[in-house]
């Protein structure tokens, strides 16, 4: 992960069906960085995967310990190649054949590689040579998988920080700047022939440190907020993540390449940072990457993108000791070395579901007062509590996922009053826990609507 300056804040969100599938979370992946002197082994962070709900990882390199650990977990694996590499990927086909036969031959099919990613971030560093290399590499090595019978399943692409855009805001207007247009349109155009994914780095963390405000950290946070209007397509967003993935996809669809799939390589917030790294918390950094689960969870989508879950990894798995300042740099982990999390964010299979809801649903003969929305609240905001509330530790949303008790009737409002009401049953009962910017208000009435479901 490269820190990069923060982009405009963008705005928007659609009208979607509150449609929850059943919750394998396949799309979640996480980043697994070595700079550090005290990670655990390579069984040791396999084991650990396998305890979770996450199932795909992505490599910087081609570590051989992790990717024999890996093998016959049918976790899905994305390797790279170092920026150091390029050149000679480039210029030598050969060079290309050897660092598959070296770092992909010997481990497939028992590991499922399933991308490689050439050099991180190349279009940051400025260096015209390197840029002019990227794409020979990147065909260089796509040739040799094809020589192997390997590349069906395996794709080669390069992993792009926020910084490539010259626009952002509104996510419509997205462009990507004109100095990279050229070699941008070259990679797209491989993407596109060799069905590979355009893969992106956005991190509404950073655009929260250029604009400070609390109603920015809602934003960037999944939380109640008034949502941010595209005022080029009259769309509303709820939130930075799709703000910012769809300013990729502007900017992909604006040079004719709207096949082309987006995969957010990296993502993340810090736990902890310097004292002018505003934001940089547990606090924070818990409700941004479950909020974050959720969201992704919830299958809306984005507005640009409805109904269609992008494939995001998470950064990082564990925390990084020998990475430069600032603090936040060695701060993203979800973990310690020690395999003990920072926070929770609910992806432990062994996670009580069943007893969080159990906690907090008693009958309705216990409870006199539900949290309920505002009559005229509109389906953005809806949304966007549900998002909130379900990704809060002590609500199961499960209820309302397809074929739970509470799933119909599938609208909107009776989702959003489901999740409030639990999120409003666990708490001390506070006017504003039943607050939600103004949009909800605590009623005696149970707004339960069908008898198999009552809150």
């Amino acid at each position: 992960m490269t820190v990069v300056p923060a982009l405009g804040l963008v705005l928007l969100s659609m009208i979607v069906l509150c449609v929850r599938p059943a919750s394998s979370q396949s799309f979640v992946g996480v980043n697994y960085g070595e700079v550090a002197d005290n990670l655990p082994s390579p069984e040791a962070t396999v084991k650990l995967l396998k305890s979770t709900t996450i199932s795909k990882i992505r490599l910087y390199g081609a570590n051989p310990g992790m990717l024999k650990s890996l093998a016959q977990t049918g976790i899905s694996i994305v390797i790279g190649t170092s920026n150091a590499d390029i050149s000679k990927l480039a210029i030598n086909p050969s060079a290309a054949a050897d660092w598959v036969s070296t770092n992909v031959v010997p481990f497939v099919p028992s590991s499922k590689i399933s991308t490689i990613s050439v050099g991180n971030e190349v279009l940051l560093y400025g260096d015209d040579g390197l840029k002019s290399q990227l794409l020979p590499a990147m065909q260089n090595l796509h040739k040799a998988l094809v020589d192997r019978k390997l590349d069906s399943n395996i794709k080669i692409s390069t992993v792009h920080p926020m910084s490539i855009l010259a626009q952002s805001d509104p996510p419509s207007s997205g462009t990507f700047k004109s100095a990279d247009a050229d070699v941008l349109t070259g990679i797209l155009s491989f993407l596109k022939q060799t069905a590979s994914p355009f893969m992106i780095n956005p991190y509404p963390f950073f655009a929260y440190s250029g604009d400070p405000r609390p109603v920015t950290l809602a934003f960037c946070l999944f939380q109640p907020n008034p949502g941010r209007r595209d005022a080029n397509t009259g769309i509303s967003y709820t939130n930075m993540f799709d703000a910012q993935v769809d300013a990729v996809r502007s900017a992909v669809n604006g040079l004719g390449f709207e096949t082309v799939e987006l995969v957010v390589a990296e993502t993340g917030w810090p736990h902890a940072g310097d004292a002018n790294e505003v934001g940089a918390n547990v606090e924070n950094a818990k409700a941004y990457n479950k909020g974050l689960i959720s969201h992704l969870n919830s299958n809306v989508g984005t507005p640009l993108m409805p109904k269609k879950t992008i494939g995001t990894y998470i950064f990082a798995l564990y925390d990084e000791d020998m990475k430069p300042n600032p603090t936040s740099e060695r701060s993203f982990g979800l973990y310690r070395p020690d395999q003990t999390a920072n926070y929770d964010v609910g992806l432990a299979k062994t996670s009580s579901a069943e007893q969080r809801n159990v906690k907090i649903s008693p009958s309705a003969s216990e409870k006199k007062k539900w949290c309920v929305a505002k009559p005229g609240v509109s389906d953005v905001e809806l949304q966007a509590n549900i998002d909130y509330a379900c990704a809060q530790t002590e609500v199961d949303c499960q209820r309302i996922e397809i074929g739970g008790a509470c799933y119909l009737p599938n609208t909107l409002l009776s989702h959003a009053n489901f999740a409030m009401s639990l999120l409003y049953q666990s708490s001390e009962k506070k006017p504003w826990d039943c607050d939600f910017s103004k949009t909800a208000t605590v009623t005696d009435k149970n707004p339960s609507t069908v008898n198999t479901c009552i809150y």
